[in-house]
C-alpha cells in the first residue's frame, strides 16, 4: 500500500515539511509550526489545493 503525504508550509517562518494526512488533526483545528510555533488553522499550512484535497479524503 502506498502512503499518502501532504506538503505543509508555515505562513510565518516558511518552513517546508511533509506529513501523513492520517497524522494531522481536523482541518478546522488549530495547528502549530514545529519550528516557530506559529498557531493557525491547519488549512493555512497547506501548500496547494491538492494537499488540502488529500487531507479531506482522510477525514
Amino acid at each position: 500500500m502506498v502512503e499518502a503525504f501532504v506538503r505543509l508550509q508555515c505562513p510565518e517562518c516558511s518552513k517546508d515539511w511533509q506529513d501523513s494526512p492520517s497524522d494531522l488533526p481536523d482541518l478546522r483545528t488549530n495547528f502549530s509550526c514545529p519550528d516557530c510555533h506559529a498557531t493557525r488553522r491547519l488549512t493555512e499550512f497547506m501548500r496547494t489545493g491538492r494537499d488540502l484535497e488529500t487531507v479531506k479524503q482522510f477525514q
